[in-house]
């Protein structure tokens, strides 16, 4: 049993390469540790001060509302708002940054700024603040980049965070006209290009057993003893 179990699942790695793992992890969560601590820095002045930030949001197609291209994802309405995007973010990006590390960063950047031009080209004219659609944005992201790259690491923590994040699929369409929809909708839509774009990048496959191909020497080795004169018949 145990044999079989070893030949469809990954031999266990080394203690070194468990080691590398855990540092690389600790440094994938520097990035999405310190955006989540602006965040936090921004609700506190807000709620320290008496005032509310919602005009440095996204309104789509106003001048008014071009920096909040860049500004709206730092903005929430309320602390639950806040907490909600928080842990989700958290999840997504150290994913993001831990599987992806070459293009991570680049990846982050550029859904964040997609995310909010898309919404500023196609919302509706309204105040859209907070970081949902860059939320949408990394799960589409590595959604599909595990279903492209058939990894099943990536696409088992994509239909976790899915799962948590259960509104997913739900939040992309205009059932609830007061929750920014469409900011849903053009942060999956970024995420999913991202994933396109950067199909060739991520983890390297793991190999498992099952797969390893005969190497060639042996080939040779079982074809040159099978053509060996039988040197019992040779004795006759």
């Amino acid at each position: 049993m145990n044999n079989l179990i070893f030949r469809y699942y990954p031999q266990p790695i080394s203690n070194e390469d468990i080691l590398l793992e855990k540092k690389i992890f600790k440094y994938s969560v520097v990035i999405p540790m310190l955006f989540i601590l602006v965040l936090w820095i921004i609700k506190i002045i807000e709620i320290t001060l008496g005032i509310h930030f919602i005009t440095l949001g996204n309104y789509p197609r106003h001048l008014k509302g071009v920096l909040g291209i860049i500004t709206s994802p730092l903005i929430h309405k309320d602390l639950s708002h806040l907490i909600g995007n928080s842990t989700s973010f958290l999840i997504l990006s150290t994913a993001l940054f831990f599987f992806y590390r070459k293009v991570a960063l680049k990846v982050f950047l550029l859904n964040y700024f997609f995310s909010g031009l898309f919404l500023w080209l196609g919302g509706r004219e309204a105040w859209h603040i907070g970081a949902s659609g860059i939320i949408y944005g990394l799960t589409a992201f590595l959604l599909l980049s595990g279903i492209i790259q058939h990894d099943l690491r990536l696409l088992t923590i994509s239909l976790i965070v899915t799962f948590l994040y259960g509104s997913f699929i739900w939040g992309i369409f205009p059932f609830e006209p007061t929750i920014s929809w469409d900011g849903h909708l053009m942060g999956a839509v970024s995420g999913a290009i991202l994933a396109l774009i950067f199909h060739k990048y991520g983890p390297p496959r793991k190999k498992y057993e099952w797969e390893e191909e005969p190497d060639v020497d042996d080939n040779l080795t079982e074809n040159e003893e099978f053509n060996k004169p039988n040197t019992f018949e040779q004795s006759q």
